[in-house]
């Protein structure tokens, strides 16, 4: 089942991670070992989280890169899924 409208994985960053630590988006960069405008990018929704960015943030956090990886598909799920209708897709059936 589908989450309701999920948050973007980059809002959950700046929410659950930097903001309780009072870091800056340059200084988790820098521990994350990517540049300030990558994780900008995913913070400000505009890039997703890949899988090698779930591994970092499970190590930087001590969370698992699974629950990254799943954040980030069902928020792209529900985006399209909110397309669905403009999709111009042919039901198949078995004769």
């Amino acid at each position: 089942m589908l989450m309701h409208n999920p948050p973007h994985p980059g809002a959950i960053i700046k929410e659950l991670c930097l903001d309780p630590l009072g870091l800056s988006v340059t200084d988790a960069a820098r521990a994350l070992g990517v540049s300030s405008k990558t994780l900008s990018c995913i913070i400000n929704g505009n890039a997703g989280i890949s899988p090698e960015m779930a591994v970092r943030l499970s190590i930087a956090f001590d969370t698992s890169s699974e629950s990254w990886v799943n954040q980030q598909s069902q928020y792209d799920l529900w985006q399209a899924e909110q397309h669905r209708n403009e999709l111009n897709v042919t039901r198949l059936s078995a004769a």
